[in-house]
């Protein structure tokens, strides 16, 4: 899971359908693949956002 949330933060395009087999055979099935990918994607996004708006630096 976590190098599956690692490549999609790094290069989303670099995701493969082995990488969605070695999650199958970790134990999750397609609706854990799907969580697993809108909640790395999410925090990918919000912290693009606060990091965009400066959110939490002093010089902000």
């Amino acid at each position: 899971m976590l190098d599956f949330s690692i490549q999609l933060t790094k290069d989303a395009t670099g995701i493969t359908k082995e990488h969605h087999d070695r999650l199958r055979e970790a134990g999750f099935d397609d609706t854990g693949i799907l969580q697993i990918t809108l909640i790395a994607s999410w925090f990918n996004y919000i912290n693009r956002v606060a990091d965009g708006l400066g959110v939490g630096r002093e010089d902000s």
